[in-house]
């Protein structure tokens, strides 16, 4: 089974951010430069009673039989590339994102192999979120369903809630570590085993899975007995991690503690890191939407042409969704819970802000065709991100200003509504967001297609194959 995945991960601790959430945010590379996904929202279930096949690997286990209503954003050909739900909250306000793949070293796979009809990140979602009731409650579910039915890839999941968020590690087919974020601080990850030492002391601080000290050291798997990092032990460390994996882990960590100098193939960045400031939600979009920016490394930029290609950057035409899952802890619980979704280039394409207390999302994010159309989100943002990208010295500064603009106005439009919502409560608050929702999303269409026609006027006067001929002849 091929990994699905090529992703880039943030997660941020509610003391590290600037106004005490909980943070965890992905980048959904997919490996194919189209990959077509929805936003939906599943009802809650009760007394079901399904088989969960994967059209995959073979995978097949029961559905929860109960279970609470949860966003997802599928892909849409399912029976071709899976269901890949990937990111969501579900409606006791606990976030997962899955997964950011990432690979263990041949020595431990060879004495816990990947196990090919295993739990994969196509099916993750859907058995893991409608259950769960806490980021720590996610980490010993899906822990469970490992022990069960074994892995047959390399997964990190990202968990959280309203007081924690957990990074989980899944490296061969039975064996994992998660760990908790500390509140103050933040986490950037990229495709590489990236959990450093484990303390089996602290199980307020780490979870595992069961036998994997008697498994390491019944196998020599640790170099360095006078620590257990479990980077060392479990993952790789090669020439492709250090021009895929580590470069973007070493930007995310530039934008945040520009003052801490690194190189960007160091196989030393640090898991655990504290930023010099308050991390917005503005921050972590940032950087699921950089590509070196302001370095020689910006294959949009002016460096020279062999470091302009050297690493391969954070936002990519092949990004299917970006994500920032947020729970908010200054407002009342029934109206914290936002999910800020991306579904075009996030170099080039907005975050809007969805609250996950809600019972459907706009048709134009629900229904996404197979093949370009002039109604869906998706194809929308995609269209966007071409044009840019297709004259971007004439047409970045314009998509700058429109993404300066949105954030305005989606961060007025969070404020009005939460406002409002104080007033509400039970269904008449789940209507009012619902509704919200729905109007961000026909705005925010409304002012993109503006600018994608603004632009396709502007390409017009752009083109090579044009002529001025003297008037005086």
């Amino acid at each position: 089974m091929q990994p699905h995945s090529a992703c880039t991960s943030i997660l941020v601790g509610k003391a590290a951010s600037i106004d005490g959430s909980v943070i965890i945010a992905r980048n959904d590379d997919t490996f194919y430069p189209l990959t077509p996904q929805r936003f939906y929202m599943h009802e809650a279930v009760h007394d079901r009673h399904e088989i969960l096949k994967s059209t995959q690997n073979g995978f097949e286990a029961p559905l929860p039989e109960n279970g609470v209503a949860y966003q997802a954003t599928p892909n849409v050909e399912v029976a071709e590339k899976g269901l890949y739900e990937e990111s969501g909250i579900n409606a006791n306000n606990v976030a997962m994102s899955a997964t950011e793949s990432v690979y263990g070293n041949p020595k431990a796979l060879a004495f816990d192999p990947l196990v090919p009809d295993g739990l994969a990140e196509d099916t993750m979602p859907t058995m893991v979120l409608p259950v769960i009731t806490s980021a720590r409650h996610g980490v010993s579910v899906l822990g469970d369903l490992i022990k069960q039915y074994g892995s047959p890839e390399g997964n990190a999941v990202l968990f959280a809630d309203h007081d924690e968020a957990w990074y989980m590690e899944i490296v061969t087919g039975h064996h994992w570590v998660a760990q908790r974020i500390p509140d103050d601080a933040y986490v950037v990850t990229a495709n590489q085993v990236a959990i450093q030492n484990v303390d089996f002391d602290d199980p307020d601080q780490f979870m595992w899975s069961a036998g994997i000290q008697d498994f390491v050291s019944e196998h020599h798997l640790n170099p360095d007995p006078t620590t257990w990092n479990f980077r060392r032990i479990f993952g790789t460390d090669t020439e492709k991690d250090r021009h895929y994996n580590t470069p973007r882990v070493w930007y995310g960590q530039r934008y945040l503690t520009p003052d801490v100098h690194q190189e960007p193939d160091s196989s030393d960045l640090p898991f655990i890191c504290h930023a010099n400031r308050k991390i917005s939600v503005d921050d972590v979009s940032a950087i699921l939407g950089s590509h070196y920016n302001e370095t020689d490394y910006d294959p949009l930029g002016r460096g020279p042409q062999a470091l302009k290609t050297k690493f391969r950057p954070i936002a990519m035409n092949r990004t299917q969704n970006s994500h920032v899952l947020q729970l908010r802890n200054d407002v009342p619980a029934a109206q914290s819970a936002i999910m800020w979704l991306c579904l075009g280039v996030p170099a080039f394409s907005p975050f809007v802000p969805f609250f996950a207390n809600a019972t459907d999302t706009a048709p134009t994010y629900s229904t996404t065709p197979l093949h370009a159309d002039n109604v869906s989100a998706y194809w929308l943002y995609r269209k966007l991100s071409v044009l840019v990208e297709s004259h971007y010295a004439e047409f970045i500064q314009p998509d700058i200003d429109f993404l300066t603009a949105s954030k305005q106005a989606f961060t007025a439009h969070v404020a009005a509504t939460d406002t409002a919502a104080q007033q509400l409560d039970g269904a008449e608050l789940t209507a009012y967001l619902t509704a919200q929702n729905r109007a961000i999303a026909d705005v925010t269409q409304e002012r993109t297609t503006q600018l994608i026609n603004q632009l396709f006027e502007q390409g017009l006067t752009l083109s090579k194959l044009t002529f001025n001929m003297d008037v005086n002849l």
